[in-house]
């Protein structure tokens, strides 16, 4: 299985279709991928296991999300804000955008 994983993250080039997310907008795709990246590190380290399988998750998130967004993503997660607390200020809206 590692390997298949390997073999899967050196042919990468760009995320995949996600059927969770059909619509032309990514912005809960992005979010949901760079959460599971941090709960994948988080459940591999606590077992003591290798944790490259979260790469892909990395990956597609660093494919989908625009810069900035993922520095506000890093911001909740270094505050004591819960990710289940977070509302909608962490992707931009339409006052933000202009």
């Amino acid at each position: 299985m590692a390997d298949d994983i390997k073999a899967k993250l050196d042919n990468y080039r760009t995320a995949p279709f996600d059927a969770r997310f059909p619509n032309q907008n990514q912005t809960r795709n992005c979010w949901s991928n760079y959460l599971d990246y941090h709960r994948c590190q988080k459940a591999l380290d606590a077992k003591g296991v290798d944790n490259a399988p979260c790469d892909w998750y990395k990956r597609v998130y660093k494919s989908i999300c625009p810069v900035s967004w993922v520095n506000d993503h890093r911001a909740v997660f270094t505050t004591d804000r819960s990710v289940h607390t977070i509302g909608s200020d962490i992707f931009p809206t339409d006052s933000k955008m202009g």
